[in-house]
């Protein structure tokens, strides 16, 4: 199993992430992560919740105001990372099967798989983008160490959201490789959108603008990362139109795009079992990450 030496540690520890905590599994696992503080002298925004952070069932937290970037390392990287934005319609965060669940089988592809509890918006929508935004920057400070050659982005459903606004709406420090997208909500137009999603993110009654500015499709460009999008033609919760759309943007700029719609399957399946699609989805993102 790969180790941390003392020597990495103090070079981890001078690159001005103080307020960073390393788990280490134990060999039963066989697996290695690190918990890094997004912020450790204090994010440039806030949220306003004050209410204590809520941990509910199947690994889902709510009332973010501490984000937290968990990576995973494979035994032998093959220069591809991740980071994975989970999904809770920007109420909460999914954090076990859409997010530390996957970590193990993206490894074993010798993928480096991070996963972000990111803040919630409560209707201050540029927290969440920053937070993923930091999350892209610090793994870039680390690719040497860590043998990173291209980092993507990942989201299911707001989270996919998340992860598509990143993609569309970067900085040069911050701009992602590649975009998988599971089930994600990428317009704010109120026909299609997800309202919960919506309203959490611009609050009751966003401009015009705004909302234009965060529906994610009128945002795509020629410089747009290449994506694949994964949805179910039966979705009621985000309408399949959230992914067509993006997918014909992404065409008409140019920029490569992969859309799979499996016929059954609804909203939020993620990394369970009971998905009838789950061998077939997960082999197709195997190879088109090999293509990168």
């Amino acid at each position: 199993m790969r180790k941390i030496t003392p020597k990495i540690r103090q070079r981890l520890l001078k690159t001005g992430l103080g307020g960073c905590m390393f788990l280490f599994a134990t060999a039963v696992c066989a697996q290695q992560k690190m918990e890094i503080s997004l912020w450790p002298d204090g994010a440039p925004n806030s949220n306003g919740i004050t209410e204590t952070e809520k941990v509910l069932q199947n690994g889902i937290v709510g009332n973010v105001t501490q984000p937290l970037l968990t990576v995973y390392f494979p035994e032998k990287s093959n220069g591809k990372a991740i980071v994975a934005c989970p999904g809770g319609g920007y109420a909460c965060v999914a954090l076990g099967h859409e997010g530390h669940d996957m970590a193990s089988w993206f490894n074993k592809m010798g993928i480096t798989f991070a996963v972000l509890k990111y803040r919630m918006p409560n209707g201050h929508y540029d927290v969440p983008l920053s937070d993923a935004q930091q999350a892209i920057r610090i793994m870039r400070q680390h690719a040497d160490e860590w043998n990173l050659k291209m980092i993507g982005i990942m989201g299911a459903s707001a989270g996919g959201h998340l992860a598509s606004t990143v993609a569309t709406h970067y900085t040069k420090d911050c701009r992602p490789d590649f975009q998988l997208l599971l089930y994600p909500v990428i317009s704010m137009c109120k026909e299609i959108t997800h309202q919960g999603s919506r309203q959490n993110l611009l609050g009751n009654n966003p401009s015009n603008e705004l909302t234009d500015l965060f529906s994610n499709e009128l945002q795509v460009n020629e410089q747009t990362p290449p994506a694949l999008l994964i949805h179910c033609s039966d979705d009621e919760v985000v309408k399949p139109e959230n992914s067509i759309r993006y997918y014909q943007a992404l065409l008409t700029h140019k920029v490569p795009a992969t859309l799979l719609c499996y016929p059954k399957g609804g909203h939020g399946w993620g990394f369970t079992d009971h998905f009838a699609f789950k061998e077939l989805w997960l082999d197709e993102v195997k190879k088109w990450l090999e293509m990168l």
